[in-house]
This record gives C-alpha cells, structure tokens and sequence, in this order.
C-alpha cells in the first residue's frame, strides 16, 4: 500500500507514547489522523500539538473496551473523512497484577482482556468491513508485544496472554481478508528491540471502576523511572528504543505490506529460535528458566 496525502489514518492510544508517534508519523506524510484515547486531558493535547505542526486531526475520547464507544468512533470518522485508509490498534494496558497466577484478581484479567484483546476486535469489527467495501488500499496494524507474541514474561503473564492473542487475532485476520481477495492488508506490531518510553506502566491511572482491584496491592505500583533505577542499581544495562523509531517501522512496513513488523534483535531473536525448537522437539521450555529460578 502506498501512503498518500489526504488518507485517513486512525489510531487508537494515540495521546502519547507508540500511538501518537505513529499519528505524527502519518501526518507527516499527509495523512488526516484520528485520534482516540481514554485520557481526555492527554488526547486534548497530542491533538493540539499535531495541528500546530500543520496536521488535520480528528479526536474522539474512546475506551476500546467498550464496543459502542469503538462502534461509534467508526461513524465519527467517516462522517469527519469519509473514508479509513490505516487501522492501528493500539491502546494496550497493564493489568496491576501481583503474585503466582493462582493469586490474581479477576478484575486484573478482565480488564486487560477488555482493552489489549477485545479492543482490537471491536476495532476490527467496526472498521474493517468498511474498508473492505470501499475496494480502496487499507491496512490494519495490531500491536503486540515481544512478551507473549514471541514468548511470555512470567512475571508479567497477564499481559503476555494477552498480546499472543492479539498475534492470533491477526494472523487470522489476515488469512480472512487474502481469502476475501481484499484491497486490505494486516500486520501485527511488535514495538523494540528495546524498552520504550511509553505510559504503559501508569495504565492504572486510567483503571475503570468497573473493574478496580478487590483487594490492595501488596506493593506500591513502580514507575518506569522506578524499575529503570532499580536495573541500574543490580548493574543490569537497560536500553531503550524510541518511539519514532517504531513509528518509522510501521509506515515502512504498511509500504512492503510486511505482515511481521518485528525489528530485528539478538534478544528476541533468541527467543524465537528457543520457542520453536522447544515446539519441534516437544521438550519443556528452558527458555523460561532464568524466571522460573526468580
């Protein structure tokens, strides 16, 4: 697909972070961008600071986890543009869960599973069939992540079941619209090789009532600044990928219709040929085995 001025992108958990840096991205190329995010505050300035630059933006608050909000963010677009040209699902969430699997609070799956799972879903429902039937060039762009798209950090295993679904999701997805023969491509993101600098790890500030922890947190939740100190103190070399730079991947990838946005990197790299051998030689996952000894 080639990326032209007047397209529409839209890009959900666009306020900040791998979001907003794709819609800067997109909007570099001329690109109409929408945005929507949960945190108002935040989306009412990415939008203003975009339309400085020169950008047309259209935003809409919008909790991907709740599919009427998604459902009607569609209409909002097309009324606005007219048209949807590039999908980015992208709002993702922390769940705040502590302890052995066994210990987690349901509330902490739910609410991961409504954003990082049935988000994208909505955003595939609401969009894709309008996108399909339009016969324009379109592209869909799921984001995943290396812990549990590639394989999971136990620590954090909530979120990795979370984005191995949205890697399912896609790969399905795109089977769907090729049997469709649809103008329409998919590609699911893995945003790296490093850590990024994004609000992921303050998601809970936008935790909704509906699904707020039953019981207190053993431990405070700990900031990126937090758990970067902490790295360095135990001499471990922490490095980071910036947000640009995904967004550089996403347009160069929507370009060669690449299905696997997954910036090469000896980590994870390591890690797929770790998993897929342990898959075809039906052995237990040593991978796993510098967390299972934590």
């Amino acid at each position: 697909m080639e990326l032209r001025a007047g397209q529409v992108a839209v890009v959900t958990g666009a306020a900040s972070g791998i979001g907003l840096a794709m819609a800067r991205r997109f909007a570099s190329e001329g690109l109409k961008v929408v945005l929507a995010d949960v945190e108002e505050g935040a989306l009412d300035k990415a939008a203003s600071d975009l339309r400085a630059e020169g950008a047309d933006v259209h935003a809409r608050v919008v909790d991907v986890g709740e599919r009427q909000q998604v459902l009607d963010l569609a209409e909002s677009t097309y009324k606005t543009y007219g048209a949807v040209h590039v999908l980015c699902n992208n709002a993702g969430v922390g769940s705040g869960a502590e302890g052995r699997m066994w210990e987690h609070e349901p509330n902490d799956w739910k609410w991961a599973f409504s954003v990082n799972v049935w988000g994208v879903f909505h955003g595939i429902q609401a969009f894709v069939p309008r996108m399909i039937k339009t016969g324009q060039p379109g592209h869909v762009i799921n984001t995943s992540s290396g812990d549990g798209g590639i394989a999971p950090l136990p620590t954090a295993s909530v979120y990795a079941v979370t984005k191995a679904a949205v890697v399912t999701m896609t790969e399905s997805l795109y089977a769907h619209l090729k049997a469709e023969h649809a103008r329409v491509g998919a590609s699911v993101l893995f945003p790296g090789p490093h850590m990024l600098r994004t609000g992921l790890w303050e998601s809970h500030r936008n935790r909704p009532g509906r699904y707020a922890k039953q019981r207190p947190r053993k431990t405070p939740y700990r900031s990126l600044d937090q758990w970067e100190t902490a790295m360095r103190e135990a001499g471990r070399e922490v490095r980071f990928t910036p947000v640009e730079e995904v967004a550089d991947l996403v347009v160069e990838g929507i370009r060669a219709d690449r299905f696997w946005m997954l910036p090469a990197g000896e980590h994870s790299d390591a890690q797929i040929r770790a998993r897929a051998r342990s898959m075809l030689d039906r052995t237990n996952p040593s991978y796993l085995e510098s967390f299972i000894l934590d």
